[in-house]
C-alpha cells in the first residue's frame, strides 16, 4: 500500500480523526459531519488541521 495515514483535527468541533491520504470517497467528521478529506484522483484534499502522520509508508 502506497500512502500515509494522517491524524486530522476538525476545524469546526476539534475532533481528531485518522484519515488515509488517498481516499476514494469524501470523509466526514464523525462528530459534526464537516468534510475532512475530498478525493481528487490521487492524494486527497485535506481540509482539517494536520496534527501528525500516524503511519508513513
Amino acid at each position: 500500500m502506497a500512502g500515509n495515514f494522517h491524524l486530522l483535527g476538525c476545524p469546526d468541533c476539534g475532533n481528531e480523526q485518522v484519515v488515509f491520504e488517498k481516499v476514494a470517497m469524501p470523509v466526514a467528521c464523525a462528530v459534526c459531519g464537516h468534510t475532512l478529506a475530498t478525493p481528487t484522483g490521487g492524494k486527497a484534499t485535506l481540509e482539517g488541521e494536520l496534527i501528525e502522520t500516524v503511519e508513513a509508508r
